[in-house]
Protein backbone atom coordinates (compact mmCIF):
# COMPACT_ATOMS: atom_id res chain seq x y z
CA UNK A 1 0.00 0.00 0.00
CA UNK A 2 1.32 3.70 -0.63
CA UNK A 3 2.96 4.86 2.20
CA UNK A 4 0.72 8.33 1.68
CA UNK A 5 -1.45 9.45 -0.73
CA UNK A 6 -2.01 13.05 -1.03
CA UNK A 7 -4.63 14.60 -3.26
CA UNK A 8 -4.17 18.04 -4.95
CA UNK A 9 -6.60 20.69 -6.22
CA UNK A 10 -5.96 22.55 -9.18
CA UNK A 11 -7.76 25.36 -10.22
CA UNK A 12 -5.41 27.59 -12.56
CA UNK A 13 -3.92 28.79 -10.11
CA UNK A 14 0.35 28.31 -9.06
CA UNK A 15 0.13 25.32 -6.79
CA UNK A 16 0.92 26.43 -2.81
CA UNK A 17 3.76 25.56 -1.02
CA UNK A 18 1.86 21.96 0.45
CA UNK A 19 1.17 21.27 -2.72
CA UNK A 20 4.50 21.40 -4.21
CA UNK A 21 6.00 19.93 -1.31
CA UNK A 22 3.91 16.86 -1.95
CA UNK A 23 5.08 16.64 -5.24
CA UNK A 24 8.29 16.74 -4.97
CA UNK A 25 8.39 13.10 -2.68
CA UNK A 26 6.04 11.22 -4.66
CA UNK A 27 7.13 8.37 -6.51
CA UNK A 28 3.23 7.76 -8.31
CA UNK A 29 1.44 10.47 -9.98
CA UNK A 30 -1.94 10.51 -10.97
CA UNK A 31 -4.13 13.04 -13.09
CA UNK A 32 -5.19 14.04 -16.23
CA UNK A 33 -2.38 15.01 -18.99
CA UNK A 34 -2.79 18.86 -18.42
CA UNK A 35 -1.76 17.86 -14.64
CA UNK A 36 1.15 15.23 -15.27
CA UNK A 37 2.51 18.15 -17.63
CA UNK A 38 2.89 20.52 -14.89
CA UNK A 39 6.54 21.37 -14.12
CA UNK A 40 5.85 20.50 -10.68
CA UNK A 41 5.39 16.82 -11.34
CA UNK A 42 8.90 15.17 -10.60
CA UNK A 43 10.63 13.28 -13.99
CA UNK A 44 11.50 10.38 -11.43
CA UNK A 45 7.72 9.65 -10.48
CA UNK A 46 5.98 6.76 -12.19
CA UNK A 47 2.68 8.32 -13.87
CA UNK A 48 -0.54 7.17 -14.27
CA UNK A 49 -3.29 8.60 -16.81
CA UNK A 50 -6.26 9.38 -14.76
CA UNK A 51 -9.68 7.64 -16.47
CA UNK A 52 -10.86 5.37 -14.40
CA UNK A 53 -10.71 6.79 -10.76
CA UNK A 54 -11.21 3.10 -9.50
CA UNK A 55 -8.01 1.65 -11.55
CA UNK A 56 -6.11 4.19 -10.65
CA UNK A 57 -6.75 3.72 -7.22
CA UNK A 58 -6.06 0.06 -6.93
CA UNK A 59 -2.52 0.55 -8.82
CA UNK A 60 -1.93 3.25 -6.02
CA UNK A 61 -2.67 1.16 -2.99
CA UNK A 62 -0.56 -1.92 -4.50
CA UNK A 63 2.46 0.75 -4.90
CA UNK A 64 5.31 1.48 -2.57
CA UNK A 65 6.34 4.40 -2.01
CA UNK A 66 4.35 8.12 -1.94
CA UNK A 67 1.86 8.91 -4.15
CA UNK A 68 -0.02 11.90 -5.28
CA UNK A 69 -3.72 12.10 -7.56
CA UNK A 70 -3.95 15.61 -9.11
CA UNK A 71 -7.78 16.89 -10.04
CA UNK A 72 -9.51 20.03 -11.16
CA UNK A 73 -10.86 22.18 -8.87
CA UNK A 74 -11.99 20.87 -5.04
CA UNK A 75 -11.08 17.09 -4.90
CA UNK A 76 -13.71 16.85 -2.35
CA UNK A 77 -16.99 18.56 -4.21
CA UNK A 78 -17.91 15.89 -6.72
CA UNK A 79 -14.45 14.74 -7.24
CA UNK A 80 -11.88 11.78 -6.99
CA UNK A 81 -11.94 11.90 -3.02
CA UNK A 82 -14.96 9.97 -2.44
CA UNK A 83 -13.77 6.57 -4.59
CA UNK A 84 -10.24 6.98 -3.24
CA UNK A 85 -11.79 6.64 0.30
CA UNK A 86 -13.97 3.49 -0.40
CA UNK A 87 -12.81 0.73 1.67
CA UNK A 88 -12.03 -1.78 -0.77
CA UNK A 89 -8.55 0.27 -1.61
CA UNK A 90 -7.89 0.89 2.29
CA UNK A 91 -6.08 4.49 1.31
CA UNK A 92 -6.20 6.67 3.75
CA UNK A 93 -5.57 10.89 2.12
CA UNK A 94 -4.67 14.12 2.98
CA UNK A 95 -6.60 16.65 0.13
CA UNK A 96 -4.90 20.06 -0.52
CA UNK A 97 -7.74 21.69 -1.90
CA UNK A 98 -8.15 24.65 -4.84
CA UNK A 99 -11.28 26.90 -5.68
CA UNK A 100 -14.48 24.37 -7.36
CA UNK A 101 -15.29 24.82 -10.60
CA UNK A 102 -18.26 25.64 -9.62
CA UNK A 103 -17.26 28.37 -7.61
CA UNK A 104 -15.42 29.78 -10.25
CA UNK A 105 -18.26 29.78 -12.49
CA UNK A 106 -20.31 31.78 -10.79
CA UNK A 107 -17.65 34.29 -9.83
CA UNK A 108 -17.03 34.31 -13.55
CA UNK A 109 -20.75 35.35 -14.03
CA UNK A 110 -20.65 37.48 -11.00
CA UNK A 111 -23.24 35.77 -9.13
CA UNK A 112 -23.97 34.42 -5.54
CA UNK A 113 -24.27 30.70 -5.52
CA UNK A 114 -25.66 29.51 -2.27
CA UNK A 115 -29.33 29.21 -3.52
CA UNK A 116 -28.25 26.85 -6.39
CA UNK A 117 -28.74 23.38 -7.09
CA UNK A 118 -25.57 21.40 -8.26
CA UNK A 119 -25.91 18.51 -9.98
CA UNK A 120 -23.79 15.96 -11.42
CA UNK A 121 -24.29 15.24 -15.28
CA UNK A 122 -23.38 11.80 -16.73
CA UNK A 123 -24.97 9.76 -19.49
CA UNK A 124 -26.50 7.74 -16.76
CA UNK A 125 -27.69 11.18 -14.59
CA UNK A 126 -28.46 13.43 -17.52
CA UNK A 127 -32.57 12.92 -17.55
CA UNK A 128 -32.66 13.72 -13.63
CA UNK A 129 -29.65 16.56 -13.99
CA UNK A 130 -32.59 18.16 -16.77
CA UNK A 131 -35.29 17.82 -14.36
CA UNK A 132 -33.66 19.70 -11.61
CA UNK A 133 -33.07 22.36 -14.69
CA UNK A 134 -36.75 22.39 -15.19
CA UNK A 135 -37.75 22.78 -11.73
CA UNK A 136 -35.61 25.06 -9.92
CA UNK A 137 -34.24 28.94 -10.92
CA UNK A 138 -30.68 28.52 -10.50
CA UNK A 139 -28.37 25.08 -11.15
CA UNK A 140 -25.30 24.71 -11.91
CA UNK A 141 -24.03 21.64 -14.05
CA UNK A 142 -20.94 19.66 -13.79
CA UNK A 143 -20.90 17.74 -16.89
CA UNK A 144 -19.33 14.88 -18.45
CA UNK A 145 -18.83 13.87 -22.22
CA UNK A 146 -22.23 12.78 -23.56
CA UNK A 147 -24.12 14.90 -21.14
CA UNK A 148 -22.86 18.67 -22.06
CA UNK A 149 -24.43 22.38 -22.61
CA UNK A 150 -26.06 20.59 -26.24
CA UNK A 151 -27.57 17.59 -24.52
CA UNK A 152 -29.13 19.95 -21.42
CA UNK A 153 -30.41 21.97 -24.19
CA UNK A 154 -31.89 18.95 -26.31
CA UNK A 155 -33.77 17.60 -23.11
CA UNK A 156 -34.99 21.18 -22.10
CA UNK A 157 -37.30 21.67 -25.15
CA UNK A 158 -40.32 23.45 -24.31
CA UNK A 159 -38.47 25.33 -21.44
CA UNK A 160 -37.18 28.35 -21.48
CA UNK A 161 -33.77 28.76 -19.92
CA UNK A 162 -30.44 30.72 -20.27
CA UNK A 163 -26.90 28.65 -20.16
CA UNK A 164 -23.84 30.80 -18.53
CA UNK A 165 -21.21 28.01 -20.26
CA UNK A 166 -18.05 28.02 -18.64
CA UNK A 167 -15.42 26.17 -20.91
CA UNK A 168 -11.63 25.06 -19.78
CA UNK A 169 -12.07 27.27 -16.36
CA UNK A 170 -8.49 28.13 -15.14
CA UNK A 171 -6.47 28.02 -18.87
CA UNK A 172 -5.45 29.74 -21.15
CA UNK A 173 -8.68 28.60 -23.14
CA UNK A 174 -10.71 29.82 -20.92
CA UNK A 175 -14.14 30.98 -22.02
CA UNK A 176 -17.69 31.96 -20.51
CA UNK A 177 -20.50 31.94 -23.05
CA UNK A 178 -24.14 33.31 -22.59
CA UNK A 179 -26.64 31.07 -25.01
CA UNK A 180 -30.42 30.70 -24.43
CA UNK A 181 -30.99 26.83 -23.81
CA UNK A 182 -32.45 26.25 -27.50
CA UNK A 183 -29.47 27.37 -28.95
CA UNK A 184 -27.04 25.22 -27.29
CA UNK A 185 -26.88 22.69 -29.35
CA UNK A 186 -25.94 24.36 -32.14
CA UNK A 187 -22.53 24.81 -30.67
CA UNK A 188 -19.62 22.58 -30.38
CA UNK A 189 -18.41 22.69 -26.50
CA UNK A 190 -14.51 21.81 -25.06
CA UNK A 191 -14.42 19.70 -21.64
CA UNK A 192 -14.29 20.33 -18.94
CA UNK A 193 -17.38 22.67 -18.81
CA UNK A 194 -20.18 23.69 -16.33
CA UNK A 195 -22.87 25.55 -17.38
CA UNK A 196 -25.17 27.92 -15.23
CA UNK A 197 -28.90 26.92 -15.97
CA UNK A 198 -31.16 29.74 -15.25
CA UNK A 199 -34.66 30.57 -15.60
CA UNK A 200 -38.48 30.71 -14.26
CA UNK A 201 -39.35 33.22 -11.05
CA UNK A 202 -36.46 35.03 -9.45
CA UNK A 203 -35.58 34.26 -5.85
CA UNK A 204 -36.54 36.82 -3.18
CA UNK A 205 -33.61 38.74 -2.00
CA UNK A 206 -33.13 37.80 1.55
CA UNK A 207 -30.07 39.10 3.71
CA UNK A 208 -30.96 36.33 6.26
CA UNK A 209 -30.75 32.85 3.69
CA UNK A 210 -29.41 29.97 5.56
CA UNK A 211 -29.48 27.39 3.49
CA UNK A 212 -27.30 26.07 0.41
CA UNK A 213 -29.44 25.11 -2.56
CA UNK A 214 -32.23 27.43 -1.67
CA UNK A 215 -35.03 27.44 0.80
CA UNK A 216 -38.67 25.54 0.27
CA UNK A 217 -40.60 27.38 -2.38
CA UNK A 218 -43.52 28.01 -0.24
CA UNK A 219 -43.53 29.68 3.01
CA UNK A 220 -46.60 27.36 3.92
CA UNK A 221 -46.31 24.16 5.90
CA UNK A 222 -47.44 21.17 5.26
CA UNK A 223 -49.17 19.63 1.96
CA UNK A 224 -52.93 19.15 0.72
CA UNK A 225 -53.42 21.86 1.60
CA UNK A 226 -57.07 23.55 1.83
CA UNK A 227 -59.06 24.80 -1.11
CA UNK A 228 -58.98 27.68 0.01
CA UNK A 229 -55.48 27.86 -0.63
CA UNK A 230 -56.26 27.20 -4.69
CA UNK A 231 -59.30 29.72 -5.09
CA UNK A 232 -61.68 27.15 -3.53
CA UNK A 233 -62.51 25.98 -7.00
CA UNK A 234 -61.05 22.41 -6.77
CA UNK A 235 -62.79 18.82 -8.88
CA UNK A 236 -63.90 16.08 -7.07
CA UNK A 237 -60.08 14.56 -7.80
CA UNK A 238 -58.58 17.18 -5.60
CA UNK A 239 -59.87 16.99 -2.56
CA UNK A 240 -57.65 17.09 0.54
CA UNK A 241 -57.63 13.63 1.82
CA UNK A 242 -57.36 12.44 -1.84
CA UNK A 243 -54.68 15.05 -2.88
CA UNK A 244 -52.73 13.75 0.76
CA UNK A 245 -52.80 9.84 -0.06
CA UNK A 246 -51.74 10.89 -3.66
CA UNK A 247 -48.34 12.65 -2.70
CA UNK A 248 -47.85 9.61 -0.49
CA UNK A 249 -48.00 7.24 -2.72
CA UNK A 250 -46.11 9.06 -6.09
CA UNK A 251 -43.78 10.44 -3.67
CA UNK A 252 -42.48 13.16 -5.42
CA UNK A 253 -38.89 14.29 -5.17
CA UNK A 254 -35.76 16.07 -6.76
CA UNK A 255 -35.03 15.15 -10.00
CA UNK A 256 -38.38 13.52 -10.87
CA UNK A 257 -40.19 14.16 -13.71
CA UNK A 258 -44.10 14.15 -12.79
CA UNK A 259 -47.04 14.52 -15.36
CA UNK A 260 -50.34 16.00 -13.28
CA UNK A 261 -53.02 14.62 -16.15
CA UNK A 262 -56.16 16.37 -15.64
CA UNK A 263 -54.28 19.17 -13.74
CA UNK A 264 -57.93 21.07 -12.97
CA UNK A 265 -56.93 24.13 -10.19
CA UNK A 266 -53.16 22.78 -9.59
CA UNK A 267 -53.28 22.01 -6.45
CA UNK A 268 -51.10 18.88 -6.96
CA UNK A 269 -49.26 20.49 -9.51
CA UNK A 270 -48.09 22.87 -7.27
CA UNK A 271 -47.50 20.46 -4.44
CA UNK A 272 -45.04 18.28 -6.14
CA UNK A 273 -43.53 20.72 -7.16
CA UNK A 274 -42.95 22.14 -3.55
CA UNK A 275 -40.84 18.99 -3.12
CA UNK A 276 -38.61 19.74 -5.80
CA UNK A 277 -39.79 17.66 -8.45
CA UNK A 278 -39.96 18.74 -12.52
CA UNK A 279 -43.92 18.91 -13.51
CA UNK A 280 -45.77 19.07 -16.81
CA UNK A 281 -49.08 19.66 -16.13
CA UNK A 282 -51.46 18.65 -18.66
CA UNK A 283 -55.26 19.67 -19.28
CA UNK A 284 -57.59 20.40 -22.28
CA UNK A 285 -59.32 23.03 -20.35
CA UNK A 286 -57.81 26.26 -21.16
CA UNK A 287 -59.10 28.29 -17.86
CA UNK A 288 -57.53 25.19 -15.85
CA UNK A 289 -53.98 25.36 -17.62
CA UNK A 290 -55.13 29.47 -16.64
CA UNK A 291 -55.51 28.30 -13.26
CA UNK A 292 -52.71 26.31 -12.82
CA UNK A 293 -50.50 28.95 -13.64
CA UNK A 294 -51.62 31.00 -11.21
CA UNK A 295 -50.86 28.50 -8.42
CA UNK A 296 -47.54 27.66 -9.36
CA UNK A 297 -47.15 31.84 -9.49
CA UNK A 298 -48.49 32.52 -6.53
CA UNK A 299 -46.12 28.87 -4.72
CA UNK A 300 -43.41 30.02 -6.23
CA UNK A 301 -42.74 26.57 -8.59
CA UNK A 302 -42.37 26.76 -12.21
CA UNK A 303 -44.62 23.65 -14.23
CA UNK A 304 -44.64 23.12 -17.63
CA UNK A 305 -48.11 23.68 -18.48
CA UNK A 306 -49.65 21.77 -21.86
CA UNK A 307 -52.78 22.69 -23.26
CA UNK A 308 -54.17 19.32 -24.53
CA UNK A 309 -56.07 16.56 -24.58
CA UNK A 310 -54.74 13.26 -23.28
CA UNK A 311 -54.15 10.53 -24.41
CA UNK A 312 -52.64 12.28 -28.17
CA UNK A 313 -50.87 15.11 -26.21
CA UNK A 314 -48.62 12.72 -24.30
CA UNK A 315 -46.92 11.46 -26.79
CA UNK A 316 -44.29 13.89 -27.32
CA UNK A 317 -43.73 14.69 -23.19
CA UNK A 318 -40.31 13.54 -22.41
CA UNK A 319 -40.24 10.62 -20.03
CA UNK A 320 -41.93 10.46 -16.52
CA UNK A 321 -41.03 9.19 -13.33
CA UNK A 322 -44.22 9.18 -11.65
CA UNK A 323 -48.00 10.01 -12.94
CA UNK A 324 -51.09 11.35 -11.59
CA UNK A 325 -54.09 10.91 -13.38
CA UNK A 326 -56.84 13.03 -12.66
CA UNK A 327 -59.38 12.07 -15.18
CA UNK A 328 -59.55 9.95 -18.68
CA UNK A 329 -60.55 6.54 -17.66
CA UNK A 330 -58.82 3.20 -18.93
CA UNK A 331 -57.43 4.75 -21.95
CA UNK A 332 -55.10 7.33 -20.60
CA UNK A 333 -54.06 5.07 -18.06
CA UNK A 334 -53.68 2.53 -20.23
CA UNK A 335 -51.60 5.07 -22.58
CA UNK A 336 -49.64 6.10 -19.21
CA UNK A 337 -48.51 2.70 -18.60
CA UNK A 338 -47.06 2.01 -21.88
CA UNK A 339 -44.74 4.53 -21.10
CA UNK A 340 -43.59 2.74 -17.74
CA UNK A 341 -43.14 5.30 -15.17
CA UNK A 342 -41.94 4.20 -11.93
CA UNK A 343 -45.63 4.94 -9.91
CA UNK A 344 -48.97 5.51 -11.28
CA UNK A 345 -51.70 7.24 -9.37
CA UNK A 346 -55.39 7.89 -10.28
CA UNK A 347 -58.97 7.52 -8.42
CA UNK A 348 -62.52 6.83 -10.05
CA UNK A 349 -65.95 7.19 -8.66
CA UNK A 350 -67.61 3.16 -8.94
CA UNK A 351 -66.56 0.26 -7.83
CA UNK A 352 -67.00 -0.85 -11.52
CA UNK A 353 -64.62 1.82 -13.07
CA UNK A 354 -61.64 1.07 -10.42
CA UNK A 355 -61.70 -2.38 -11.42
CA UNK A 356 -61.73 -1.86 -14.91
CA UNK A 357 -58.31 0.29 -15.01
CA UNK A 358 -56.86 -2.15 -12.00
CA UNK A 359 -57.05 -4.95 -14.40
CA UNK A 360 -55.38 -2.52 -16.63
CA UNK A 361 -52.64 -1.63 -14.56
CA UNK A 362 -52.10 -5.48 -13.94
CA UNK A 363 -51.64 -6.35 -17.46
CA UNK A 364 -48.93 -3.76 -18.02
CA UNK A 365 -47.29 -5.13 -15.39
CA UNK A 366 -47.88 -2.85 -12.22
CA UNK A 367 -48.48 -4.27 -8.69
CA UNK A 368 -51.89 -2.31 -7.92
CA UNK A 369 -53.29 -1.35 -4.84
CA UNK A 370 -56.61 0.10 -4.60
CA UNK A 371 -58.37 1.31 -1.61
CA UNK A 372 -62.18 3.00 -0.78
CA UNK A 373 -61.34 6.48 1.00
CA UNK A 374 -64.41 8.32 2.54
CA UNK A 375 -64.01 11.42 4.56
CA UNK A 376 -66.32 13.40 6.34
CA UNK A 377 -65.86 17.51 6.92
CA UNK A 378 -67.39 18.51 10.27
CA UNK A 379 -68.49 21.95 11.20
CA UNK A 380 -66.67 22.44 14.44
CA UNK A 381 -69.04 25.26 15.63
CA UNK A 382 -71.88 22.47 16.08
CA UNK A 383 -70.13 19.27 14.91
CA UNK A 384 -72.28 18.39 12.13
CA UNK A 385 -72.00 16.82 9.06
CA UNK A 386 -70.55 19.42 5.93
CA UNK A 387 -69.84 17.62 3.13
CA UNK A 388 -68.76 13.60 3.16
CA UNK A 389 -66.46 12.48 -0.38
CA UNK A 390 -66.38 8.68 -1.05
CA UNK A 391 -63.67 7.41 -3.87
CA UNK A 392 -61.90 4.65 -4.54
CA UNK A 393 -58.03 5.32 -5.24
CA UNK A 394 -55.73 3.00 -7.45
CA UNK A 395 -52.04 3.17 -7.10
CA UNK A 396 -49.93 1.00 -9.72
CA UNK A 397 -46.22 0.23 -8.85
CA UNK A 398 -43.92 -0.80 -11.49
CA UNK A 399 -41.62 -3.48 -9.53
CA UNK A 400 -38.80 -3.16 -12.41
CA UNK A 401 -38.24 0.29 -13.23
CA UNK A 402 -34.66 1.99 -12.44
CA UNK A 403 -34.79 5.44 -11.48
Amino acid sequence: MADRVTVIGWDGSPLTAAARSALGAATLVAGAGHHLALPEVPGRAERIRLGSVSLAARRIAAHRGTAVVLADGDPGFFGVVRTLRVPEFGLEVEVVPAVSSVAQAFARAGMPWDDAQVVVAHRRTLRRAVNVCRAHPKVAVLTSPGAGPAELGLLLEGVHRTFVICEELGTDREQVTVVTSDKAADHTWRDPNVVIVIGGPAAPSDDSAWLAGGAPSATLRGWALPGAEYGGRLGEGETEPLRAVQLARTGPRVGDLVWDIGCGSGAFTAEAARFGAAVIAVDRDPDACARTLATARRFGVQPQIVHGTAPHILEDLPEPDVVRIGGGGVAVVSAVADRRPERIVTHAATRDAAELIGRDLTEHGYRVECSLLQSVELDTRAWTEKERTVGFLLSGELPDRNP
